[in-house]
């Protein structure tokens, strides 16, 4: 049930989460969701059935030595982008330092915000702050996206 997405229907699907409590490894808006779950969820919306099993994982997954397994899921099912070209609805993996794996996702929704789901939170949109930049580590797009 593939269809094209825009980065405003993205955009929009992501921030119909706003307001989901945190929940680790959960994915229903309104009900539960953690950062990977927020980016499931847009996915489901927008193109079906999620392409493979997220599968179980730890809060401390990236540190002790799981390797770059959100980046490569990424991969298999999202577009790669330059850092330097992200745009309003692409997807970014952050990394809380450099060396470790990058284990945070969020939707960037303008030049200077950003929609995710933090451990303590809510999925909120908050500002794409010098902060998150330094962290940033890939950028994805949706496949079939369209301006």
């Amino acid at each position: 049930m593939s269809r094209t997405a825009t980065r405003a229907a993205v955009v929009a699907e992501a921030r119909a989460w706003i307001g989901t409590p945190y929940r680790h490894q959960a994915s229903l808006k309104g009900v539960g969701a953690d950062c990977l779950g927020l980016v499931r969820g847009v996915w489901r919306t927008l193109h079906g059935a999620e392409p493979e099993a997220a599968g179980p994982y730890s809060a401390d997954w990236a540190e002790i030595g799981a390797g770059e397994r959100l980046a490569n899921a990424a991969r298999r099912h999202l577009v790669p982008v330059a850092l330097r070209d992200i745009r309003s609805g692409d997807v970014l993996l952050f990394r809380w330092r450099s060396h470790l794996p990058a284990k945070h996702a969020a939707i960037l929704s303008g030049p200077t915000k950003m929609i995710h789901a933090h451990d303590g939170t809510r999925v909120c949109e908050v500002h794409f702050t010098a902060w998150w930049q330094r962290r940033l580590a890939y950028a994805f797009r949706f496949p079939e996206e369209q301006n």
